[in-house]
């Protein structure tokens, strides 16, 4: 079961971003955000990828320096209290779960990589919590180094996202490098852009928002070079301010050259790449006029984490939507989810099982029927592709990993192959939360709420023993079968399951 939190004093954010990687520190008082520390440090890990997609050793070293530095600001955060996300950069990195269980462990606090309409979906909780209510749909975008968000939404709830890979980091070194700003490398650098921008372009269009906010660092920078350059006086950035800037860039025709009011020195490497994204989606999606918000993925995690702690867990509605979409039985489901719950509780303190751990238990639970969409045959493989390749708002990818394998190995003959994809330090306790739910969901074989009765539950190290009321097998004959059927199952994986009554 997903339990309420007691609400703490403090939360912290980490955005791992292919340019910069940030920290906010907020005070939390009367269930409301108060930002009180702010940390930000150019690593340029999109910069650090090889041609092979590997992490150069430079970028890795100057990524967990930073962590290391950011560490000693929430080392001592009580668990659950920082979130911490990888974006595109590390969605694109190979092996990258080995930088992120290094990165873990520089900053104190688990470090999740996140898909990339999950970070739009974040992107727009921030953007639209440091806003002033306004009536009608609002389109909003960010641009990171290595990708670009587009988010449609309307009040605190985003209607339409997507992120297109394109960044002022990956577009700066494709188009840009060696600080070339001459009109050719423009011309190309714009004509990438719109192809990205052709499959979205439509829909953004037609979509009547009403105003348009831009977030994070290449937006607010060309905001706070329109404004020294009073370029327009209402401080937005509009499509003539952007083409007055690109002018002066092209006419400087170098970086070394480039002096731009309102340019940081930090920025101006990828200036460039960023400022023909802007361009580029001024003009396919016929924007008129963008503000600059405050707010980006970062206070979207706050928000995030302050809903999950307060019961307001987006993952929670995700789990509804999915039941309702694939139609899973979400009687069953419950009825599953009580008796993983108590199995759980009675293995808790032996297995050393966390509350992350009972909320993926009851994850995986909610959505173990899943694959019956596709066919009874297999169901179990077909439910672990689904949650594998689905757009799951408020999970990462670790949580959807973790949770499709427990969904593959429910039922039916387990391997320790299965498990392969889950890192070394977390198989122990996923083939635990497998056996725990292969049990309810096997006890529960007639769909229904009676059970043979448990009255003891006893966990080892890589077994466990199930003592059943007197007679209560010979009461439940298809269990007692399912339980030695599955006795021979949970042998190939090393785990020993005694049962008695």
């Amino acid at each position: 079961m997903v339990e309420q939190q007691q609400t703490p004093q403090y939360l912290a954010a980490v955005d791992l971003g292919s340019n910069s990687f940030h920290m906010v520190v907020a005070r939390i008082e009367d269930g409301h955000i108060h930002i009180q520390d702010k940390l930000k440090e150019m690593v340029r890990l999109g910069a650090g990828l090889d041609e092979q997609n590997r992490l150069t050793k430079e970028a890795r070293q100057r990524a967990l320096a930073c962590l290391n530095r950011f560490g000693e600001r929430v080392r001592n955060f009580p668990p659950g209290t920082v979130a911490a996300v990888g974006t595109r950069t590390l969605r694109q990195a190979k092996k990258s779960h080995r930088f992120i269980a290094k990165a873990s462990k520089a900053l104190g606090h688990p470090i999740s990589i996140i898909g990339g309409k999950e970070e739009a979906r974040l992107v727009y909780l921030g953007v639209s919590h440091s806003l002033v209510a306004e009536e009608g749909k609002r389109f909003v975008m960010d641009i990171g180094g290595g990708s670009t968000e587009l988010i449609l939404g309307e009040h605190f709830e985003p209607l339409y996202l997507r992120s297109l890979n394109m960044g002022c980091v990956s577009m700066s070194l494709k188009f840009f490098r060696d600080g070339d700003l001459s009109k050719a490398a423009w011309g190309k650098a714009k004509t990438a852009a719109h192809l990205e921008l052709r499959p979205v372009r439509k829909y953004f269009q037609r979509a009547d928002f009403s105003s348009a906010t831009g977030a994070s660092g290449t937006i607010k920078t060309v905001g706070s070079i329109v404004q020294a350059l009073e370029l327009n006086p209402y401080l937005n950035i509009t499509l003539d301010s952007l083409y007055a800037i690109r002018e002066r860039m092209i006419a400087a025709g170098h970086l070394d050259k480039l002096d731009l009011p309102g340019l940081k020195a930090e920025r101006k490497q990828v200036i460039a790449g960023g400022l023909a994204v802007l361009i580029a989606t001024f003009e396919a999606l016929r924007i008129e006029k963008m503000q600059v918000s405050d707010g980006a993925l970062r206070e979207g995690l706050l928000y995030e984490r302050l809903g999950r702690i307060c019961c307001e867990d987006s993952r929670l509605k995700t789990v509804e939507t999915v039941q309702q979409r694939f139609q899973i039985s979400a009687k069953h489901a419950k009825r599953v989810n009580r008796t993983a719950h108590r199995l759980f509780t009675a293995c808790e303190e032996a297995w050393d099982l966390q509350s992350d751990d009972a909320e993926l238990l009851y994850w995986a639970g909610s959505l173990h029927e899943i694959g019956l969409a596709v066919s009874l045959s297999g169901y179990q493989k077909h439910g672990a592709y689904l949650l594998d390749h689905a757009d799951l708002p408020g999970f990462s990818y670790s949580e959807q990993d973790w949770m499709s394998t427990l969904v593959r190995c429910h039922c039916k003959k387990i391997t320790r192959r299965l498990l392969r994809k889950i890192p070394r330090a977390k198989r122990k306790t996923i083939l635990r939360l497998a056996v725990l739910l292969r049990l309810a969901v096997l006890l529960h074989r007639s769909r229904k709420d009676e059970t043979a009765c448990i009255k003891e539950v006893i966990a080892q190290e890589n077994g466990l023993s199930l003592c059943f009321a007197e007679g209560e097998l010979d009461r439940h004959p298809l269990q007692l079968a399912s339980l030695e059927q599955e006795a021979t199952y949970l042998q190939q994986v090393g785990f020993e399951l005694r049962f008695s009554s």
